[in-house]
């Protein structure tokens, strides 16, 4: 895992639910089918409500009609991203479509261990409210171990919380890898 990631970011508003990273309309395609799989990331944030996508300014597509991968690399949100149902396929979903990293204000703990425990993507906690300072389609750079965000059109820069002992694990390709590699379990 690059220990520096650069991307373009999606800013999303408070309280994005799990249906609305996934639809439960597109929990009908198998996890373990690469084709299939796809489909996740094709449909990933497809139910943000229009008010609460892209901002600022409403609605702007996270992943283009027709493919399966969104420009956006990097999330900006607000608080208690992924509340709602316990749906293990939210972070999936934004993983196949590209997603490294989330950086919110808070999140609903089911997303955020589910996040972890697939190893799926990278859950940061911002150490204040960022989303009014960001607009979608901003470049920036996440500097993991430093705990960093640099926007990188101006330099200015934003602490993250310490991802602490969960880093190993996203690192690993989730729980079940790290304890394996970790000598926890047997191979």
């Amino acid at each position: 895992m690059d220990e520096i990631i650069v991307g373009k970011v999606y800013v999303l508003d408070d309280h994005i639910d799990t249906d609305q990273i996934i639809p439960a309309a597109h929990l009908v395609y198998s996890l373990s089918d690469p084709q299939e799989a796809q489909k996740y990331g094709q449909f990933a944030l497809s139910g943000v409500p229009p008010e609460k996508a892209g901002l600022p300014g409403g609605k702007v597509p996270f992943v283009p009609p027709g493919e399966t991968r969104s420009p956006f690399s990097v999330i900006i949100a607000g608080e208690n991203f992924g509340c709602g149902s316990s749906r293990e396929h939210a972070p999936f979903a934004l993983q196949k479509a590209g997603v490294r990293v989330v950086i919110a204000a808070s999140y609903a703990r089911i997303f955020y261990r589910n996040a972890v425990d697939g190893g799926f993507l990278i859950p940061l906690e911002s150490k204040e409210k960022i989303v009014p300072y960001f607009k979608t389609g901003d470049s920036v750079e996440v500097r993991i171990k430093e705990n960093r965000l640099y926007r990188r059109a101006d330099g200015a820069e934003f602490e993250l919380k310490s991802p602490g002992d969960v880093l190993p694990i996203i690192q690993a390709g989730g729980l079940f890898a790290y304890a394996r590699r970790s000598g926890l379990i047997k191979s």
